[in-house]
């Protein structure tokens, strides 16, 4: 499948560039990684999410993750919409992995040293299930009942 041309007033076309204007601000992947790994639907889940992020913000993150293709939102859940990941979104999975390693390996992070042996056992395993997971509705990846520290502000 012919990728959507979704082109604005980019800077360039290169790839690179391409991926950080639609996901390089400071919440993009984090709203992703709710989506992906926790399982989050509504709003009011990734608002209290442990980043602190503002109304405002969150909604526009929202709003240029659905126009951009990344995540729908539905109306599954009545009178507020319930987001998802889209196929493009999901495509992802690998880059969060990496990011999730990446950071383990350079800086101090809160995440769960269980999930990182699981991650880095079978990268290929760990994605397929994430995918798995997407394709039946979502269910956490990590959740917050079995990670805590995951959720937990970092300082």
């Amino acid at each position: 499948m012919k990728p959507a041309d979704t082109r604005t007033s980019r800077r360039s076309d290169c790839p690179v560039n391409v991926a950080v204007e639609l996901l390089g601000d400071r919440w993009s992947l984090l709203v992703i990684r709710d989506l992906m790994f926790r399982g989050y639907r509504t709003y009011g889940q990734m608002l209290d999410s442990g980043e602190g992020i503002a109304t405002n913000m969150l909604a526009g993150r929202l709003r240029k993750l659905t126009a951009g293709g990344v995540i729908e939102a539905t109306d599954e859940g009545g009178v507020r919409p319930l987001y998802r990941l889209t196929a493009k979104g999901i495509d992802l999975a690998p880059v969060l992995v990496e990011l999730i390693l990446w950071s383990v390996r350079h800086e101090k992070t809160v995440a769960p040293p269980a999930l990182v042996r699981r991650i880095k056992k079978d990268r290929s395993a760990f994605i397929a299930e994430v995918r798995r997971s997407w394709e039946e509705g979502g269910s956490p990846i990590i959740s917050d009942r079995l990670f805590p520290e995951a959720t937990q502000k970092s300082s």
